[in-house]
């Protein structure tokens, strides 16, 4: 088995990359998409969010109001701290549990957003950085997403500067152009990665 660290700036194209590894055979374990399972509704994670920061983070429902609780801790480090205190062992047992579950020969790719954040590369074998230009997240942002273009800038400098994320990585897979650009660049990676995992096995 390759454990593998995969990791982009917002709008840098992390989740295409993802995508493509899935397709290609790769196990993906999604932090982002775990961290949504373990405050889903009637979980102990959920639980333990609304003992923290009271009963309006919920929606009517019953489910994680999320952008309200976002604009609880966006601003404030403690709260985040907290947060994270509550998020972050739970998403850890349970992509635990997901690689444990895979094959002996698997490749399984951490999709972690916060990967350069966290200090968590040492516990890759392979990081590999989605890369490109500010210049490009930000049009990303604001024409594919829709997002304002002053929040796109603030979460932009909330995360790791370029420098920092391409400074931990392995694998450097540039995506400022088209995504039929993304292919090919896609299949020498997976090349890579199947070749480092079976040497790691010989």
């Amino acid at each position: 088995m390759l454990k593998v660290g995969l990791t982009g700036g917002i709008g840098a194209g992390k989740s295409e990359v993802s995508r493509l590894l899935a397709v290609r055979g790769a196990v993906i374990v999604d932090a982002d998409r775990i961290a949504r399972e373990v405050v889903a509704p009637g979980t102990p994670g959920l639980d333990a969010v609304v003992a923290e920061f009271g009963p309006e983070v919920l929606t009517s429902e019953g489910s994680l109001d999320r952008p309200r609780l976002a604009s609880v801790v966006f601003n404030d480090p403690d709260r985040l701290k907290a947060l994270n205190a509550i998020v972050h062992p739970l998403v850890g047992a349970r992509s635990a549990e997901l690689e444990e579950a895979a094959a002996r020969d698997a490749i399984v790719v951490h999709d972690v957003p916060l990967l350069t954040e966290n200090g968590l590369a040492p516990l890759y074998e392979v990081v590999v950085v989605v890369d490109a230009s500010p210049q490009t997240q930000l049009d990303r942002l604001v024409r594919l997403r829709g997002m304002d273009e002053a929040d796109a800038r603030a979460r932009m400098a909330a995360q790791a500067t370029r420098e920092e994320r391409r400074a931990v990585a392995d694998l450097v897979i540039g995506n400022d152009g088209p995504p039929a650009d993304l292919e090919p660049r896609i299949d020498e990676l997976w090349g890579e990665l199947r070749r480092r995992e079976a040497a790691a096995r010989a």
